[in-house]
């Protein structure tokens, strides 16, 4: 791994656009399936899937769900249980009430909060199939109140309609009903737009591949998204005392995502840098995805040495990782000083894989160093406000010469008049 001074490093990674090409498929996708709904849907799904289905084939059967559970081994099942248990209970704490503050003067403000009514989950499929993605968007709606929550999930390839056991039965586990064979754009343009077999949603959540990230960002708008994610990434910071073995493991956990995956160690011991350095090239040696791993290890990879703890911190908040993980003697002791993290782990147990399957906490995270202004995906997230105001007689013809000030300061005459026109039928009624 290369090594570099902590003080000089700056993670620049900008979010992905897309080529010319890739921009303009996705715009003729989009444009195709608002006009022509399932007709272009089914199009697009032939051509870029291999799968030639009939409107009808595109909803997924309750058959075929229960038979999912035929394919997918009892270890899978317990397993995928207890951690969507996990997923629910720490969300339930996130819940916020609707509340109301009434004065004495007849004021009352407040803040109502609903669920919104219909959200897409997208679901990516082959190579990249995450069953444990879909708890971390769906049991969120779900704890919101969501009533309507709905997976789109491409077939499998090769002329075949099949879609990937484990994600039926994770979905099904997580209480969805409604999924639908669909991938890539044309999936983002009929949750966005509606279709006759598809009706439109609200949001639209979860990952793609950079025809599913563009097309979000071409309706976003019409719906609302949760984000354009970029690779992921992960930081630990350390001194002498982690354990290099660890460490390598974790790094590499993240490496093998994606080639464009980032794994940094910053530490303040030249001898841990040493020591995980050569780990990780012991341990790649035998990771099946290697090639994966290697390339990202070497084009996005870095080992940061600090003079001081305060120094290698202040590196970790300039990155503002997706997860950070602390593995020094007194992790606790440095948590105050973390500013920009999506998600931290603490101490040589918490591995960053405890976050992404099983703990609780969401593992949809701000990447690209939006973690200085992001938060991971949450209860909130699938949620509206509507402020509440009501003024009594009393408190407007208290406020209403302040409000008038206030409007004619900026040139609005109609705002004062509004006021104005109120406090005058007031004193005609003699107050």
């Amino acid at each position: 791994m290369r090594m570099l001074r902590a003080e000089q490093f700056g993670l620049t990674r900008e979010v992905e656009y897309g080529t010319p090409e890739q921009n303009e498929s996705v715009r003729e996708i989009v444009a195709a399936v608002r006009a022509e709904g399932d007709a272009a849907v089914l199009r697009y799904t032939e051509r870029h899937d291999g799968v030639k289905l009939e409107s009808a084939e595109l909803r997924v059967t309750e058959e075929e769900i229960q038979a999912a559970y035929g394919k997918v081994d009892d270890a899978f099942l317990t397993a995928i249980r207890e951690a969507a248990a996990n997923i629910r209970a720490f969300h339930e704490k996130q819940v916020r009430q609707s509340w109301v503050d009434v004065q004495p003067d007849g004021t009352m403000l407040g803040q109502i909060l609903r669920p919104l009514r219909r959200v897409g989950v997208y679901v990516p499929g082959g190579k990249a199939a995450y069953p444990s993605s879909v708890l971390m968007n769906v049991i969120p709606a779900q704890v919101a109140g969501v009533p309507e929550i709905v997976m789109m999930t491409p077939p499998a390839t090769g002329g075949k309609a099949g879609i990937d056991p484990y994600i039926l039965v994770a979905a099904a586990e997580a209480g969805v009903k409604e999924m639908y064979r669909v991938g890539g754009a044309q999936a983002i343009a009929a949750l966005a737009y509606g279709t006759a077999v598809i009706p439109p949603v609200d949001k639209i959540c979860g990952p793609g591949n950079i025809y599913v990230a563009l097309a979000k960002r071409a309706v976003y708008g019409a719906v609302d998204i949760d984000s354009i994610a970029g690779p992921s990434e992960i930081v630990v910071l350390a001194d002498e005392t982690a354990d290099p073995a660890y460490v390598a493991a974790d790094l590499l956990s993240q490496a093998e995502h994606d080639e464009m995956a980032s794994a940094i160690l910053v530490t303040t011991s030249s001898e841990l840098a040493k020591a995980v350095s050569a780990e990780v090239e012991r341990q790649l040696a035998t990771l099946p995805r290697e090639a994966i791993a290697r390339k990202s290890i070497d084009e996005y990879g870095a080992v940061l040495l600090a003079d001081t703890m305060g120094e290698a911190i202040a590196a970790v908040n300039r990155v503002a990782p997706e997860h950070l993980e602390i593995m020094v003697a007194e992790p606790m002791a440095l948590l105050g000083r973390i500013e920009n993290a999506g998600a931290i782990f603490l101490g040589p147990y918490s591995s960053e894989p405890v976050g992404d399957y099983f703990a609780g906490p969401n593992h949809i995270l701000p990447t690209n160093g939006t973690a200085r202004f992001s938060s991971p995906v949450n209860v909130d997230d699938f949620m509206k406000k509507s402020s509440l105001i009501y003024y009594s007689k009393e408190a407007l013809v208290a406020s209403g010469d302040k409000i008038m000030t206030l409007a004619r300061h900026e040139g609005l005459e109609g705002h004062a008049r509004a006021i104005e026109i109120r406090l005058e039928r007031e004193r005609e009624r003699g107050l």
